[in-house]
């Protein structure tokens, strides 16, 4: 079956759907850094080299070759024009070398491209003479959206679900798939009425420029195995008649009949221009064990990879063997099965077994690892009355004072002084003054917790420490990359980490782990789509 994606990143959600059974024939990231890692792991292509042949700037201010490509600001190429603007996109006679290729640069640029050259349209809608395109998917970026991060309904990121429509609408594929946050289904406040972004994009696709019809989902990827607690919104599209023949197939459960002719009515009214108001139940959430997912073909989205397993998998499932050195206990049944991923890459990467690439330790000093291991203390405490107190008193201690049923919990715990030396305190004065030695402004940092899931808001390194006492220290790209479920093969390029301005456009080793799609979400969500596309 021929896929394109877009906003493919690092490339997790094209994993994922090769493992399915899918064939790329296409795909667009705008971030080079994010396009160096998918390249080398899923075209066997180092952008670094000059001998790129299946990667196509769309533009650039940098001829090609020029290694500032890989660090560019995107954001400045709309402001270039004539002269200064370099392309490598092919010519009419040339645009079959375009198959299974990598275009980098913004998705308005490449719709544009498609607008002006029907012979593009043709190329790209026919996946280049095989056939016309089974499946259209991506992440379009959700910072905007994301309740982890800076929510702006007018930011221009937000834009880029309708550029996703408006490219469907060019290429018409028999199906959508449209990943998001969980965030985008809460409501931004405009002039004080609420306003759904989620809704607003399932309209775009049904209004008469797309012809889709809409089915939301909230799903989550810890269901189908990875070890992270990581909920999306997702929302598949079918063209008409692939709607009307899964309808009369027969293979459809109550629900999910209800649920397609609601969607198809939704469509005809969005077309027809009638008033469709805000309907919180027009998407259908697995957190919420809708019966929808007891049902053809989206219990897939609720089936794990390993036998006779009754719980999520967990953290230490991930990394446990993975520390600073490598353990000789075997590696659990999830890292085996992430593992096997590494059979659908068409990677540069060496990697065969011993310490992991990425894997590299970041060093803390004594100061910080005082303060990771009180995280860990933290992160076990049960009672909700003391770890209040506790998070009270670190945040302003002038005003909030530690209580004495407090220190008698905390008095008997060894911690370790920001001298690197451990210790129990008698005291609470000595309690409270280590306590006030450590403390940060930063708010969110906390343990992982060794027996769950780790949590979906993981991007930055200095997010989250290790559950083990020894070792007090952030995480590593490769251990992060574990818990979305890629393979210990994926090798992330490009820089480590990023800082300050730079982070508003520049895609790190960590930002791509942190942004992409887990594999073993994306095999899942494959195996839905292709149940249905093979629907005759």
């Amino acid at each position: 079956m021929n896929h394109i994606e877009l906003f493919a990143g690092c490339g997790g959600l094209s994993l994922g759907m090769k493992a399915a059974g899918f064939h790329l024939t296409l795909a667009n990231e705008v971030s080079p850094m994010a396009a160096e890692t998918f390249t080398y792991n899923l075209l066997k292509e180092d952008l670094a080299s000059k001998n790129i042949s299946r990667a196509f700037w769309i533009k650039s201010k940098y001829k090609k070759n020029d290694p500032l490509r890989l660090r560019e600001d995107y954001r400045n190429i709309a402001k270039l024009s004539g002269n200064e603007i370099f392309s490598d996109m092919p010519n009419s006679r040339s645009f079959k070398n375009l198959k299974g290729s990598l275009l980098i640069g913004d998705i308005q640029d490449l719709n544009a491209e498609i607008t002006n050259s029907p012979a593009l349209r043709r190329e790209i809608a026919s996946s280049f003479g095989d056939g016309r395109v089974d499946l259209v998917s991506g992440g379009p970026p959700c910072q905007s959206f994301s309740m982890a991060g800076l929510r702006k309904h007018r930011s221009e990121k937000n834009q880029l679900s309708w550029a996703f429509a408006k490219f469907c609408s060019q290429i018409k594929p028999r199906m959508v798939l449209l990943e998001n946050v969980t965030g985008i289904l809460r409501a931004f406040k405009i002039n004080g009425k609420p306003h759904y972004a989620w809704f607003e994009v399932a309209k775009a696709f049904a209004s008469k420029n797309c012809g889709y019809v809409p089915i939301c989902l909230h799903v989550n990827a810890k269901f189908v195995g990875t070890a992270q607690n990581r909920p999306r919104f997702i929302m598949l599209c079918f063209e008409v008649p692939l709607a009307k023949k899964v309808l009369s197939s027969g293979k459809l459960g109550e629900n999910g009949k209800k649920i397609f002719l609601n969607s198809l009515e939704f469509m005809t009214k969005i077309q027809m221009n009638k008033e469709c108001t805000y309907d919180p139940n027009f998407y259908y959430d697995l957190n919420k064990k809708h019966p929808l997912f007891d049902e053809w073909p989206f219990n897939l989205l609720k089936e794990t990879p390993f036998k006779n397993q009754k719980t999520e998998s967990t953290v230490e499932d991930a990394i446990g063997d993975i520390k600073d050195v490598i353990s000789l206990t075997p590696s659990s049944d999830y890292v085996k099965e992430i593992n096997n991923f590494s059979k659908f890459l068409n990677s540069l990467s060496t990697y065969t077994k011993g310490i992991p690439v990425n894997h590299e330790l970041r060093a803390n000093n004594s100061r910080v690892k005082a303060r990771f291991r009180l995280y860990q203390v933290m992160s076990k405490i049960q009672n909700k009355c003391i770890i209040s107190n506790l998070k009270s008193f670190l945040k302003d201690h002038e005003l909030n004072k530690l209580s004495d049923e407090t220190f008698k919990y905390l008095k008997s715990i060894m911690f370790l002084t920001d001298m690197g030396k451990q210790c129990l305190f008698k005291t609470k004065k000595d309690l409270e003054h280590f306590l006030i030695s450590v403390r940060t402004k930063k708010q969110t940092q906390k343990a992982l917790l060794a027996d769950a899931p780790a949590p979906a808001a993981l991007s930055i390194p200095d997010d989250a420490c290790h559950y083990d006492e020894g070792q007090l220290r952030t995480l590593t790209v490769r251990e992060m990359a574990r818990f979305q479920s890629f393979p210990d093969k994926f090798e992330f390029r490009s820089k480590v980490t990023t800082g300050g301005k730079m982070r508003q456009f520049e895609v790190p080793q960590y930002t791509q782990v942190g942004n992409a799609v887990p594999p073993l979400l994306a095999k899942a969500l494959g195996g839905v789509c292709k149940e249905f596309l093979q629907i005759k």
